[in-house]
Protein backbone atom coordinates (compact mmCIF):
# COMPACT_ATOMS: atom_id res chain seq x y z
CA UNK A 1 0.00 0.00 0.00
CA UNK A 2 1.33 3.24 -1.04
CA UNK A 3 2.20 5.76 1.71
CA UNK A 4 3.23 9.30 1.70
CA UNK A 5 7.14 9.44 1.18
CA UNK A 6 7.03 6.44 -1.13
CA UNK A 7 9.51 6.35 -3.90
CA UNK A 8 8.38 3.65 -6.90
CA UNK A 9 10.34 2.86 -10.44
CA UNK A 10 9.29 1.64 -13.28
CA UNK A 11 12.33 -0.78 -14.49
CA UNK A 12 10.91 -0.86 -17.83
CA UNK A 13 10.20 3.06 -18.28
CA UNK A 14 12.93 4.18 -15.89
CA UNK A 15 9.59 6.50 -14.59
CA UNK A 16 10.26 7.42 -11.00
CA UNK A 17 6.92 9.16 -8.80
CA UNK A 18 8.00 10.31 -5.17
CA UNK A 19 4.13 10.37 -3.40
CA UNK A 20 3.63 13.37 -1.67
CA UNK A 21 0.24 13.46 -0.93
CA UNK A 22 -1.74 10.08 -0.88
CA UNK A 23 -5.97 9.86 -0.85
CA UNK A 24 -5.32 8.73 3.34
CA UNK A 25 -4.03 12.31 4.11
CA UNK A 26 -5.92 13.81 2.06
CA UNK A 27 -9.31 11.90 3.22
CA UNK A 28 -9.33 11.09 -0.38
CA UNK A 29 -9.52 14.44 -2.37
CA UNK A 30 -6.45 14.32 -3.56
CA UNK A 31 -3.27 12.59 -4.86
CA UNK A 32 -0.15 13.95 -5.60
CA UNK A 33 3.01 13.04 -6.80
CA UNK A 34 6.34 14.22 -7.88
CA UNK A 35 7.27 12.73 -11.03
CA UNK A 36 10.50 12.16 -13.36
CA UNK A 37 10.04 11.16 -16.49
CA UNK A 38 13.04 9.90 -19.03
CA UNK A 39 13.11 10.68 -22.74
CA UNK A 40 11.25 8.55 -24.92
CA UNK A 41 9.66 8.04 -28.49
CA UNK A 42 7.24 5.82 -26.84
CA UNK A 43 3.20 6.73 -26.17
CA UNK A 44 1.71 5.49 -23.74
CA UNK A 45 -2.01 4.07 -24.44
CA UNK A 46 -4.90 6.78 -24.97
CA UNK A 47 -6.93 6.74 -22.27
CA UNK A 48 -9.49 8.42 -19.64
CA UNK A 49 -9.88 8.72 -15.74
CA UNK A 50 -13.62 8.63 -15.65
CA UNK A 51 -14.00 10.03 -12.61
CA UNK A 52 -10.77 12.53 -12.05
CA UNK A 53 -8.96 15.52 -13.03
CA UNK A 54 -5.39 14.64 -13.64
CA UNK A 55 -2.94 17.65 -13.45
CA UNK A 56 0.43 18.26 -14.96
CA UNK A 57 2.85 21.29 -13.08
CA UNK A 58 5.81 21.29 -15.24
CA UNK A 59 8.68 21.79 -13.30
CA UNK A 60 11.83 21.05 -15.73
CA UNK A 61 12.06 19.22 -18.94
CA UNK A 62 9.25 19.26 -21.20
CA UNK A 63 6.45 16.70 -21.82
CA UNK A 64 4.52 16.49 -25.39
CA UNK A 65 0.23 16.14 -24.19
CA UNK A 66 -1.94 14.66 -26.71
CA UNK A 67 -5.51 15.89 -25.13
CA UNK A 68 -9.13 14.69 -27.09
CA UNK A 69 -6.37 14.54 -29.96
CA UNK A 70 -5.12 17.66 -30.08
CA UNK A 71 -1.03 18.09 -29.20
CA UNK A 72 -0.08 20.30 -26.41
CA UNK A 73 3.66 21.23 -25.49
CA UNK A 74 4.28 21.95 -22.10
CA UNK A 75 7.48 23.50 -20.39
CA UNK A 76 9.20 24.50 -17.30
CA UNK A 77 6.30 26.30 -15.41
CA UNK A 78 2.99 25.23 -17.35
CA UNK A 79 0.26 23.65 -16.12
CA UNK A 80 -1.96 20.86 -18.32
CA UNK A 81 -5.50 20.24 -16.57
CA UNK A 82 -7.08 17.16 -17.88
CA UNK A 83 -10.92 17.12 -16.95
CA UNK A 84 -12.21 13.56 -16.02
CA UNK A 85 -13.38 11.41 -18.80
CA UNK A 86 -11.04 13.15 -21.49
CA UNK A 87 -8.99 11.17 -23.92
CA UNK A 88 -5.38 11.76 -23.26
CA UNK A 89 -1.77 10.85 -23.49
CA UNK A 90 1.76 12.37 -22.79
CA UNK A 91 5.61 11.54 -23.35
CA UNK A 92 8.73 13.09 -22.77
CA UNK A 93 10.09 13.97 -26.10
CA UNK A 94 13.80 15.22 -24.83
CA UNK A 95 16.34 16.38 -24.64
CA UNK A 96 16.47 15.71 -21.08
CA UNK A 97 14.47 14.26 -18.17
CA UNK A 98 10.83 15.74 -17.40
CA UNK A 99 10.39 16.61 -14.05
CA UNK A 100 6.95 17.53 -13.01
CA UNK A 101 4.29 17.39 -10.28
CA UNK A 102 1.17 15.08 -11.25
CA UNK A 103 -2.24 15.53 -9.06
CA UNK A 104 -5.21 13.31 -9.58
CA UNK A 105 -8.48 15.04 -8.12
CA UNK A 106 -10.29 12.64 -6.16
CA UNK A 107 -7.44 10.58 -5.66
CA UNK A 108 -9.64 6.97 -5.48
CA UNK A 109 -7.42 4.04 -6.43
CA UNK A 110 -5.03 5.48 -8.59
CA UNK A 111 -1.99 4.71 -6.43
CA UNK A 112 -2.78 1.30 -6.11
CA UNK A 113 -2.74 0.84 -10.05
CA UNK A 114 0.54 2.71 -9.98
CA UNK A 115 2.28 0.44 -7.75
CA UNK A 116 0.82 -2.41 -9.35
CA UNK A 117 2.23 -1.18 -12.45
CA UNK A 118 5.30 -0.85 -11.33
CA UNK A 119 5.45 -4.21 -9.72
CA UNK A 120 4.71 -6.10 -12.62
CA UNK A 121 7.48 -3.94 -14.65
CA UNK A 122 10.34 -4.96 -11.59
CA UNK A 123 9.59 -8.31 -12.04
CA UNK A 124 9.20 -8.23 -15.94
CA UNK A 125 5.60 -9.42 -16.68
CA UNK A 126 4.43 -6.23 -18.98
CA UNK A 127 5.12 -6.65 -22.38
CA UNK A 128 7.22 -3.75 -24.32
CA UNK A 129 4.11 -1.99 -24.81
CA UNK A 130 3.77 -2.00 -21.11
CA UNK A 131 0.99 -4.49 -20.56
CA UNK A 132 0.03 -7.51 -18.47
CA UNK A 133 -0.84 -10.21 -20.15
CA UNK A 134 -4.69 -10.35 -21.10
CA UNK A 135 -5.65 -12.69 -18.14
CA UNK A 136 -3.64 -10.57 -15.50
CA UNK A 137 -4.84 -7.23 -17.32
CA UNK A 138 -8.51 -8.28 -17.00
CA UNK A 139 -8.55 -8.36 -13.17
CA UNK A 140 -6.47 -4.94 -12.78
CA UNK A 141 -8.70 -2.78 -15.18
CA UNK A 142 -11.70 -4.52 -13.54
CA UNK A 143 -10.48 -3.46 -10.08
CA UNK A 144 -9.48 0.31 -11.63
CA UNK A 145 -12.35 0.94 -13.37
CA UNK A 146 -13.01 4.27 -11.55
CA UNK A 147 -9.68 5.47 -11.97
CA UNK A 148 -8.19 4.30 -15.59
CA UNK A 149 -9.62 3.38 -19.14
CA UNK A 150 -8.57 2.59 -22.44
CA UNK A 151 -10.19 4.41 -25.12
CA UNK A 152 -10.00 1.60 -27.51
CA UNK A 153 -11.82 -0.61 -28.05
CA UNK A 154 -14.84 0.76 -26.13
CA UNK A 155 -15.29 0.32 -22.27
CA UNK A 156 -18.28 -1.73 -22.44
CA UNK A 157 -16.54 -4.35 -25.14
CA UNK A 158 -13.48 -4.26 -22.78
CA UNK A 159 -15.28 -4.62 -18.98
CA UNK A 160 -17.39 -7.71 -21.47
CA UNK A 161 -13.98 -9.37 -22.40
CA UNK A 162 -12.60 -8.69 -18.99
CA UNK A 163 -15.36 -10.01 -17.15
CA UNK A 164 -15.28 -13.15 -19.09
CA UNK A 165 -11.68 -13.79 -19.09
CA UNK A 166 -11.17 -12.79 -15.27
CA UNK A 167 -11.85 -15.90 -13.76
CA UNK A 168 -9.45 -17.74 -15.71
CA UNK A 169 -6.77 -14.82 -14.25
CA UNK A 170 -7.99 -15.73 -10.90
CA UNK A 171 -7.56 -19.30 -11.46
CA UNK A 172 -4.03 -18.65 -12.47
CA UNK A 173 -3.40 -17.10 -9.51
CA UNK A 174 -3.17 -13.66 -10.81
CA UNK A 175 -4.29 -11.09 -8.67
CA UNK A 176 -5.53 -7.96 -9.20
CA UNK A 177 -3.02 -5.84 -7.21
CA UNK A 178 0.79 -6.08 -6.03
CA UNK A 179 2.49 -4.28 -3.70
CA UNK A 180 5.37 -2.51 -4.91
Amino acid sequence: MIQLGNVIENQRTRQRMIFLKTGIETKGEQLQIECFSPVTSAKDSEHIHPFQENRFQIISGELIFYINRKEQRAIKGNIVSIPKNVPHYFRNPGPNEAHYIQEFCPALKIDSLFETFFALAREGKLNEKGAPNIFRLSLIMLKHEKEFRLTKPNWIIQKIIFKLIAPFGKFLGYKEAYNY
